[in-house]
């Protein structure tokens, strides 16, 4: 299992793998052969950011058996997503405050995220596993009550597109089943998610080959593969969300109301 990540090392931005307490430095494309540079440094030194920059966020919903049953909607046929702004994307441990235009419920939803590695186009369910670069934690937070605020139009992308409304992180992991584990949600030192990834609808490389099918997925792409039971609401003035997937590792942040 192969680590990757992101960080800030003293107003330069690098990335490297890592290796316990410490950062191998690597240099050149993460996602294309990149080389070593020899260099280290500790982790306590640095400042982790998101693991990569994705030209796009896609966002699963209905993506988990269980919650379809819980909800009593249908599984659907073919994934249902939406698309979060770039901008919303906050580093690990970053505090995440809530919008001035919107003072209602806002949720957290603790996820599994794939990133992609190289350029995917119509691909087959083969393809599009070779096409995944790793995986990453993933807390997808939303402002519930705008979906349905107007009767006309679901306001997804708003509601889930607030600046520091995409944590994810703390790492890439490769060379990992992601089928074979749980993704768990602690709020405020308190367990709200523990879920069995096994419970998809759609699993990675068949969801990776049917969004391929509707656009072009690059390197660094993000897709948030939806959430299960024990979704809820941050209600408290100051609160620690913490995602964990073993393997990848524990994304946490603050959100202030």
């Amino acid at each position: 299992m192969v680590k990757w990540t992101r960080f800030d090392d003293g107003g330069v931005e690098r990335f490297g793998l890592l290796l316990g307490n410490e950062i191998a430095v690597y240099q050149g494309n993460m996602f294309e052969k990149p080389t070593a540079t020899g260099m280290r440094r500790a982790v306590a030194s640095v400042r982790l950011l998101a693991p990569c920059s994705p030209s796009k966020i896609i966002a699963l919903w209905n993506n988990f058996h269980q919650l379809a049953a819980k909800l009593d909607v249908a599984v659907p046929d073919e994934p249902l997503y939406l698309f979060k702004a770039t901008s919303c994307v906050a580093h690990p441990d970053a505090i995440v405050t809530r919008p001035s235009s919107y003072s209602e419920a806002v949720a957290y939803e603790g996820e599994l995220g794939i990133v992609i590695g190289k350029r995917c186009t119509d691909a087959s369910e083969e393809e599009a596993a070779a096409a995944i670069f790793g995986y990453t934690c993933v807390n997808d937070l939303t402002a519930s009550n705008i979906i349905a605020r107007d009767k006309t139009f679901a306001q997804w992308a708003r509601a889930k597109s607030f600046d520091g409304f995409g944590p994810f992180g703390p790492v890439i992991s490769t060379d990992l089943d992601p089928a074979k584990l749980h993704v768990k949600t602690v709020l405020n030192g308190v367990e709200r998610q523990n879920y069995p990834l096994s419970d998809m609808i759609f699993p990675p490389a068949r969801l990776v080959s049917a969004l391929s099918k509707d656009m072009t997925l690059e390197p660094g792409d993000l897709i948030c593969c939806g959430t299960s039971l024990g979704v809820g609401s941050i209600k408290d003035p100051s609160n620690i969300v913490s995602v964990t997937i073993d393997g990848i590792g524990t994304l946490s942040n603050t959100f202030v109301q």
